[in-house]
């Protein structure tokens, strides 16, 4: 990437952070309800994790840093600085993730590689982190859970595990920019089966602003140089998983007493992470296990598939730590337009660095993808309040 394109994605980066934060336009300092969205699967706690390049660090338990930096202010609209980082750090989180996941993959050999196995391993060294942290003093209490709760974590899991094995093999198989496109058209999934199988009620002002968000999609596809089916079906094979995740996570939490022996939304996640694991590695061994000696000798004579594919697992588990815990923090429409400014930056950042094309229909079935997703997300609050 040329020093023109690295300094024009910074300021692309910074530009959509301080869009976000902008307390003018958002109000992000609003009061939150104390209910919070569990379809994202994350944490709130967060381990010791070092930026490229700086020397910053995110406290091991960010809750409790958020609780003292908001303790320290007046009441009144105030900039949160702390919030900004946040923010700075989970859009590079999942911008060196969607990186490093790649270059693993092609380091591997691509299309004819070890996906599976990547994406399994990719889960591993997440699991070993959680384990660190569960282990290390103060850090993070231990769950409390009985063998009725336990089987009730499997389902949120497996559908985990799918979800991260579809979307690497969807970025496997094709541009990631493309991948990404299509996995921001998750919401058309989750109405259609939250109301399908879960009894959901979606206005009809959200079902409208699926048409753009699908329209999108099917532009983004016309206008990929490069497309693959395999690309295309796969993405939208992640965003089925995620949708059943989502809804069998928040049926998850609903279990009486179970937030309180989960000890934390950082320990749900850490359960899940290994679950996910288990159930990609019964996957892996099916489809991948006699390849595994292969792919042992292309990781011992290629340093950049080992390199990538621990850096990309740590970015993995980081990245969703801090959305979540983001996420939290800031009301619906900051978090909205988070979201989306974040999809841009990884879409357009990544395809920059990657080289991969960026053809003017594309770049229009993107926006328009995109703003679809956006104004999926507010309508029903512009339409209360007219």
């Amino acid at each position: 990437m040329s020093r023109r394109s690295a300094r024009a994605l910074r300021w692309l980066c910074a530009g959509a952070v301080v869009l976000a934060l902008t307390e003018g336009g958002l109000s992000f300092l609003a009061p939150l309800s104390t209910s919070s969205s569990t379809s994202t699967l994350a944490g709130h706690q967060l381990a010791p994790l070092r930026v490229q390049g700086s020397n910053a660090r995110v406290p091991l338990k960010a809750e409790e840093a958020a609780q003292a930096a908001s303790g320290s202010k007046e009441e009144g609209n105030k900039f949160d600085f702390v919030l900004l980082a946040y923010f700075a750090l989970w859009y590079l989180g999942n911008y060196y993730y969607n990186i490093t996941n790649k270059r693993a993959l092609t380091a591997a050999g691509g299309v004819h590689g070890f996906p599976m196995t990547i994406a399994t391993l990719q889960l591993g060294v997440g699991c070993i982190w959680a384990l660190l942290l569960w282990g290390y003093p103060d850090t993070r209490k231990l769950p409390e859970l009985t063998a009725s709760d336990y089987k009730k974590t499997l389902a949120v899991g497996a559908t985990s595990a799918g979800a991260h094995a579809a979307s690497v093999f969807a970025l496997n198989a094709g541009a990631v920019s493309f991948g990404q496109i299509v996995k921001a058209a998750e919401p058309a999934f989750a109405a259609l089966l939250g109301v399908m199988f879960y009894g959901q009620k979606v206005s009809l002002g959200k079902w409208l602003c699926l048409i753009p968000v699908i329209g999108g999609v099917v532009l983004a596809s016309l206008g990929e140089m490069n497309f693959a089916w395999a690309a295309l079906l796969t993405a939208a094979m992640a965003n089925v998983f995620a949708a059943i995740k989502g809804n069998e996570n928040k049926k998850l939490m609903q279990t009486e007493g179970l937030k309180d022996r989960m000890g934390g939304v950082g320990n749900q996640f850490a359960i899940t992470m290994l679950n996910s694991f288990g159930f990609c590695l019964i996957i892996m061994l099916l489809t991948e296990g006699s390849r595994f000696g292969a792919f042992m000798k292309v990781a011992s004579t290629t340093p950049a598939v080992v390199m990538n594919l621990v850096m990309s697992g740590l970015w993995f588990y980081a990245y969703n730590e801090l959305a979540t815990f983001t996420i939290k923090k800031t009301n619906a429409v900051t978090s909205s337009v988070a979201n989306t400014a974040k999809r841009v930056i990884v879409i357009v950042g990544v395809a920059i660095v990657m080289h991969e094309s960026l053809s003017p229909l594309k770049l229009a079935g993107c926006a328009i993808g995109i703003g679809g997703v956006f104004l999926y997300s507010i309508i029903d609050d512009i339409l209360k309040k007219k």
